[in-house]
């Protein structure tokens, strides 16, 4: 689960990493009100989308005068903002962060991330902060610093203090330092983060150390243990498939494909994507419905997959254990007699009472494309998808 950068540096702040003043604000209004409540000549209207590069797509703006920072609202609030991260949808940004102009010396980069290769907290740094982390990989990989991090012993200071002088920093800002790098990794342990990043920690012209933005995921598997964190998740920003899903108890991804599926358990569902690909198909998205799938949470799972208007086929794999395939099959039904399927339908179904499942499919009388393997599934569904391709164009 992602958080907004102001929502990251109230955080932060409370494990003694420093910010600058800032304030939230939902319209062109609070906007100015915030300006006028932080000191300084120049200020940084940030939209609070989760995405980075916000910068290159115009969601940053230094402002000098307060009818600077209303212009820069009104051109952000409300607006679509695409990223290479967000990809062609983009994001919305629905609130403004304000931020006291920072005199910059030195941009560094600083993060923390789980390492499972190696079953530790990785601590990244560099002393060439304000780019992104890829790109200095792939052209100056000797510029990143790596420390691994014991769980079971925590973050020691001479590893923090190891990091501050890889960044450059001088022995005037090292219990700064330390007290900033210590200050993320408890952030990162305490509240069950996968990540947390900052990109740039800048040395300011005053000579003080200064997060001047900061991203934090979180393991969503923790989060009934982190309510406080859990408060922070903001819907806007999510796939309202992927909200609706987690609502029904259902695990889903979209992608970019048109083939949407419906499958149950997570490797089986990669396996299915695989072989759809495989096949000359793009998956549309990730579903797994897990066991006990009943006819109501089938027709569900149903409806979420048909919801994205771009998919042109359907695949339902499954392979029963737990569950069976002629409760599958009387979903599939219910779902299909339910739903107006504007799409043709594929269904490969193996394990307990396939049998009957494959009965009820056959005396049902509807439409529906039947497979044995999941290598027929796939092409066929692949198939089916190039025919509705076909009439369409």
């Amino acid at each position: 689960m992602d958080i907004h950068e102001y929502q990251a540096k109230e955080i932060l702040t409370e494990y003694g990493v420093k910010i600058a003043e800032g304030g939230l604000a939902y319209t062109v209004d609070e906007a100015v009100q915030r300006c006028r409540e932080i000191d300084g000549s120049v200020w940084v209207v940030k939209a609070q989308i989760h995405s980075g590069a916000r910068g290159k797509a115009g969601g940053i703006k230094v402002c000098k005068t307060h009818e600077e920072v209303e212009a820069a609202a009104e051109a952000l609030l409300g607006k679509k903002l695409v990223t290479h991260q967000t990809g062609p949808a983009g994001k919305i940004c629905s609130r403004l962060y304000i931020e006291a102009g920072t005199e910059i010396a030195r941009e560094l980069y600083l993060s923390f991330m789980i390492d499972r290769s190696h079953e530790r907290v990785i601590m990244v740094g560099s002393a060439q902060g304000g780019m992104e982390i890829e790109h200095l990989a792939a052209t100056n990989p000797d510029a990143i610093v790596k420390i691994h991090v014991e769980p079971a012993v925590g973050l020691q200071d001479f590893q923090a203090r190891t990091m501050a002088f890889a960044l450059g920093l001088g022995e005037d800002l090292l219990n700064h330092a330390v007290k900033t790098i210590k200050g993320c990794y408890r952030a990162l342990r305490d509240l069950d983060a996968n990540i947390l990043e900052i990109n740039p920690l800048v040395v300011t012209k005053n000579n003080e150390l200064i997060a001047l933005d900061a991203k934090m995921s979180f393991d969503e598997n923790a989060l009934f243990r982190r309510h406080r964190i859990a408060e922070l998740r903001d819907k806007t920003q999510i796939d309202q498939r992927e909200v609706a899903a987690a609502e029904a108890g259902l695990s889903y991804v979209g992608l970019d494909g048109d083939i949407g599926c419906m499958i149950n358990g997570a490797g089986l569902a990669m396996a299915t994507m695989d072989m759809i690909k495989l096949a000359g198909g793009e998956p549309a998205n990730f579903l797994d419905v897990g066991g006990g799938a009943s006819a109501e949470r089938t027709e569900k799972a149903f409806r979420l997959v048909l919801a994205d208007e771009g998919v042109k086929a359907m695949l339902v794999n499954i392979f029963a254990g737990i569950n069976r395939c002629d409760w599958i099959a009387e979903g599939v039904v219910q779902a299909v007699r339910n739903i107006d399927m504007k799409v043709p339908l594929v269904v490969r179904l193996s394990g307990t009472n396939v049998e009957e499942g494959r009965r009820i499919i056959a005396d049902s009388g509807l439409p529906i494309i039947t497979a044995e393997t999941l290598a027929e599934a796939a092409e066929k569904v692949v198939q089916a998808r190039n025919e509705v391709v076909a009439t369409q164009g």
